[in-house]
């Protein structure tokens, strides 16, 4: 019996890569981990409480002094290039379960507004430019534009308020998002109702890339309770992805936080959950289900954190997270077992913007019954992330579309 779970800590990067300063010069100096761990020397006056995060390996992947240098436990610990244009949550998360993203596309909705207003428009509804901007109104309450968290052109959002418009049923947010979703080329579009502070008109402001949406952090609607998002992907063969592979070859698959809302597997067992502790509950109660299983949870609220350019928060929650896999790391306690944390993309609440940053990720790799501690080289790819977990659980990795196995780095000192 062998288990593999695969955590994903939203927005955790540990440093920028190369290209990371394309669009935003400054982003450069990203280092997701760095800052966090900086602030609260100030903030606390002590080192934030990681010491599993550091038995797994952070502190031979990040150099940063608060972080141990060695462990007791048998990991393999590296890093990740991202593997996919920007840096984006789906995208990360699809690449990671070795999904091939060669046909999609980056593109603004200014680009495609005339093909997407025809779409609408045969589906019975009324779209119309806000103002002459390049997002549309339609049926008079529900805005579609770009998406301002992810970098330019990456994702469009049909956005609603859950006061003026259900968010399911015929006519609805998700309705409108699906129909978008027929005509898009980008990555994701994501249907997303709540309750704001106000009309949502005024919080409509320009992006980056000559983009305008909506800026949805100030609409209030993360703030306020209801909200309801449903992430709406590109047309990809799910069946040459990580989650089916394994599900069709017996093995039982969990999907719990937002891995659940985005990622594909008929089978799978589906717990969706924002909150850090629900969704660390929902993944220790997959492994103490027993037998084979591949489970991949994600913890949003680092990127929420993140997005809300809130430091401290970003570390207590790290701390939160770390307290959980000490209780993963006891569980997974056979020779064939596998705990892989690893992030989708950076999310800096320190750089001085609200968006993702296009970071280096950490793979940390728990083994039991292996011996020491090795050093992995740089994964060029996230898919490399899943194409490890699929040897791990003795698929063959050849039945991905994109990704090769980490091969043995070499000993750490």
């Amino acid at each position: 019996m062998a288990k593999t779970v695969i955590v994903v800590v939203d927005g955790f990067g540990v440093g920028a890569m190369p290209d990371a300063g394309t669009l935003r010069p400054g982003d450069l100096a990203a280092d997701t981990c760095g800052h966090v761990l900086d602030h609260a020397r100030t903030a606390l006056g002590r080192p934030l409480r990681l010491p599993v995060l550091g038995a797994l390996g952070l502190g031979l992947v990040h150099p940063h002094p608060d972080l141990a240098r060695r462990t007791h436990l048998p990991v393999a610990a590296g890093r990740a290039a991202l593997g996919y244009p920007g840096a984006d949550t789906f995208a990360g998360h699809q690449t990671m379960m070795g999904a091939d993203f060669s046909r999609v596309t980056v593109a603004r909705l200014a680009d495609h507004i005339d093909e997407v207003t025809e779409a609408l428009t045969a589906a019975g509804h009324r779209a119309e430019r806000l103002d002459g901007r390049p997002l549309l109104v339609v049926d008079g309450t529900v805005l579609v534009h770009d998406n301002l968290e992810a970098d330019p052109g990456i994702n469009w959002n049909a956005s609603g308020r859950l006061d003026d418009l259900a968010f399911d049923g015929p006519g609805g947010i998700l309705a409108i998002a699906r129909t978008v979703r027929a005509v898009a080329p980008v990555a994701r579009v994501i249907a997303v109702g709540g309750h704001a502070d106000g009309p949502l008109p005024s919080y409509v402001r320009p992006g980056d890339g000559e983009t305008v949406g909506l800026d949805t952090p100030a609409t209030g609607f993360y703030r306020n309770p209801g909200l309801q998002v449903r992430h709406l992907g590109a047309p990809l063969d799910h069946t040459r992805q990580l989650p089916e592979l394994a599900a069709r070859a017996g093995i039982p698959v969990t999907l719990a936080g937002k891995a659940a809302d985005i990622l594909v597997c008929g089978p799978a067992r589906r717990h969706p959950a924002v909150d850090t502790a629900d969704v660390l509950a929902h993944t220790l109660d997959a492994v103490r289900a027993g037998g084979d299983a591949l489970v991949v949870a994600n913890v949003q609220e680092t990127d929420l954190a993140g997005h809300q350019q809130d430091t401290g928060r970003y570390g207590r929650l790290l701390e939160q997270v770390d307290a959980g896999l000490a209780a993963l790391v006891a569980l997974l306690a056979g020779p064939g077992d596998r705990l892989i944390v690893t992030g989708d993309h950076g999310n800096d609440p320190a750089i001085g913007h609200s968006h993702h940053t296009r970071e280096y990720v950490p793979v940390l790799i728990h083994r039991p019954g292996a011996d020491g501690v090795e050093l992995l080289p740089d994964a060029d790819s996230l898919a490399d992330v899943g194409a490890t977990a699929a040897v791990s659980l003795g698929l063959d990795p050849g039945g991905l579309a994109g990704g090769r196995p980490l091969r043995t780095g070499r000993r750490a000192a």
